[in-house]
């Protein structure tokens, strides 16, 4: 059996007044601190010495893999809870405004009811021309409006037709945050309903652009902005966002952007874009999501000098004020939010994004989308691969191209996945995976020069300077590319694979599209049809011989929102490698004999909502397994939790 909804109490009844605002109403799912898929709100803390009391708990452990993040925490590993790490604080849904069902009549508590103008300019009730006759007259609309009453269905068809005119993707983009900040229900019926045309627009390669442009098309703040002149005070500035519900925080510092680097301040578009996606893709209601920029200054000179910035016009702070004041970011969001709050790090640049995974994944539920979440989408890309390759996952070679946090996490889920199948150590799996930077192949003569998480890499062979020389010596059968520099998967480089493999598999994965490795046409020509391709940003179908070839794009879009919902779901309080290898599992499986028979390894992403729930219920469940769920009893049927509890964005009523 699936999850059941419950009825909503207290509704109509004014929450406690902060700062002049009432807690808000509904927003049609039940993705709550308690009550959610029908179960209680106990909580459950495990020191570590209860956590080893079982037999079962001594297999979980037992089959636990090694990890670089393992290795860096001096083997303290996210199943030892210890007391340390809980904080307390968190908020409980205690008027159950996250179980009210569609059906449900509802009134919009803002300062008291809201009405009027107050009402039109609130993103999160406002229909615009959909309010009924009789909801003008309840509210005070009356001659705010035009007297027509239109549907939510026409108010798409316009603004889509409306979109479309637009030449330039970054009027596309504008228009749609545009949107967000006066209709959000709207916004995201637009995102669900036309996923596959306006995702490049909301996400990547568009968010690139806006992010570059930022400043220049700001005009309201979309999340928190946290400098070093809020040093000592975080805490108080997490209270400053008017929502407290929080279950999702995207946060970035705006170091490494994509493929564009240091953007600073600016970076904001990322968690925009991010949380934009966990509503649409993963149903994470809207109110439940905080986008954070960090900002510690930025080494760009050109934003330095950019009369148009908006963050500190200083250098980056590096070192201990950094880290303190990172710190004191994490150690608050736990006592505002609670230990079930997820923090997903973006775009750091990869001296921090390890070292800030490796120290706060055994004390926080975080989670590094440009390490684990790119890590779990090209794992999912290869096994599905394997029907059109042939061969077992053991079997192959892998040849990367960039060693940074994307190129080491992939490699590193890659190498686990192998180890689980084979039941052979880790260092045995890692053979089979090799690495080019920029200095040439990583190997063992290079050892003592090597950032730590480049050393599990360096295997024994000669020196070989350049990305050609090593397809050739190495023979990989798959060529990953994660270097953020674009066109090095060069004419003489696809040759070469296509030499030594009957159909190589090439991922092409930089983004923007403009650091991508090789574009779909390139791949496809130089390769004679024979490539298995993919890559991170899209790329039109393409016509080579009189056939044409669709390409797969391995989007972190298919995982961290459904990799997320599932979190949510059981509660879960950190996030462990089996997680991950259970959402690579679950996404593989939902390709099609269709879209093989198409050369595609992913599914279409106008199913995105259905394969996220399906990666939640793997999540969950492996959450579950693993002792690190917290939300009980389960739910007997996941995958129909997870839908249950998705966010839909159609109007709801108002009394």
């Amino acid at each position: 059996m699936g999850c059941k909804q419950l009825d909503a109490f207290g509704l109509y009844r004014l929450g406690s007044i902060k700062k002049g605002k009432v807690d808000k109403d509904t927003e049609g799912t039940n993705l709550g601190f308690s009550g959610c898929c029908g179960t209680n709100s106990s909580k459950r803390k495990i020191s570590k010495d209860q956590h080893y009391n079982t037999g079962e708990d001594k297999k979980v452990i037992g089959r636990e893999m090694e990890s670089t993040l393992k290795a860096l925490r001096d083997g303290e590993s996210v199943l030892d809870l210890s007391p340390r790490s809980t904080v307390s604080g968190g908020v409980e849904d205690i008027y159950g405004e996250d179980r009210a069902t569609e059906d449900q009549l509802v009134t919009p508590w803002i300062f008291s009811v809201a009405s009027g103008y107050s009402l039109l300019r609130d993103p999160q009730y406002n229909k615009g021309l959909s309010f009924t006759e009789k909801e003008r007259d309840a509210h005070y609309l009356r001659g705010l409006l035009p007297p027509t009453v239109s549907t939510q269905q026409l108010q798409e068809k316009k603004l889509m037709n409306s979109i479309r005119q637009y030449q330039v993707p970054l009027q596309k983009y504008v228009a749609m945050m545009d949107l967000q900040e006066r209709n959000e229900r709207l916004f995201y019926k637009l995102l669900i309903d036309n996923v596959e045309e306006l995702l490049p627009v909301v996400y990547t390669p568009t968010v690139g652009e806006a992010c570059q442009k930022y400043g220049s098309i700001f005009r309201r703040p979309q999340g928190l902005y946290i400098s070093l002149k809020e040093k000592g005070k975080i805490l108080e500035v997490l209270k400053n966002w008017p929502e407290r519900s929080i279950q999702v925080i995207v946060v970035t510092d705006g170091e490494r952007i994509l493929g564009l680097g240091d953007l600073g301040c600016q970076g904001m578009g990322i968690p925009v874009g991010k949380l934009a996606l966990y509503t649409a893709l993963g149903g994470v209601r809207p109110s439940a999501c905080l986008p954070i920029t960090i900002d510690v200054g930025t080494n760009n000179e050109k934003l330095l000098n950019d009369e148009f910035y908006i963050g500190l016009r200083q250098r980056r702070a590096t070192g201990q004020e950094y880290y303190d004041l990172m710190h004191e970011f994490m150690t608050a969001v736990k006592q505002n939010y609670g230990e079930k709050v997820l923090v997903q790090f973006e775009d750091f640049a990869n001296h921090n994004a390890f070292e800030l995974l490796a120290k706060y994944g055994t004390t926080h539920l975080v989670f590094n989308d440009d390490i684990q979440g790119t890590a779990s989408v090209v794992l999912a890309g290869v096994v599905a691969a394997l029907k059109l390759i042939g061969g077992t996952l053991p079997e192959h070679t892998f040849l990367f191209l960039g060693a940074g946090e994307a190129g080491t996490g992939i490699a590193e889920l890659i190498a686990l996945e192998m180890s689980k199948q084979t039941k052979a150590p880790i260092e045995e799996s890692r053979k089979k995976i090799w690495l080019v930077d920029s200095k040439g192949l990583i190997v063992s003569s290079r050892k003592n020069s090597l950032q730590h998480f480049k050393k599990p890499w360096a295997h024994e062979h000669e020196p070989v300077n350049s990305l050609l020389e090593a397809v050739k010596v190495i023979k990989p059968t798959v060529l990953i590319g994660s270097s953020g520099v674009g066109r090095t998967f060069t004419k003489e480089v696809v040759e070469a694979m296509t030499s030594n493999n009957d159909k190589p598999l090439i991922l092409a994965l930089s983004n923007p599209t403009s650091q991508s490795e090789c574009t779909a046409e390139e791949a496809y020509q130089w390769s004679e049809g024979r490539a298995i391709f993919a890559s991170g940003s899209p790329f039109d179908p393409v016509e080579y011989k009189g056939k044409v070839y669709a390409s797969g794009q391995a989007n972190n879009a298919y995982i961290f929102p459904g990799f997320g919902l599932g979190l949510v779901i059981s509660g879960a309080i950190r996030v462990h490698d089996d997680m991950l290898l259970a959402a690579s599992e679950s996404l593989a499986k939902q390709v099609s004999e269709e879209n093989y028979k198409n050369g595609l390894i992913y599914p279409p992403f106008s199913n995105i909502r259905r394969i996220s729930a399906n990666i939640a219920a793997n999540v969950a469940a492996k959450a579950y397994e693993l002792g690190l769920a917290t939300r009980l009893p389960r739910p007997q049927n996941l995958v129909k939790c997870a839908e249950s509890c998705m966010y839909t964005p159609v109007y709801r009523n108002y009394r």
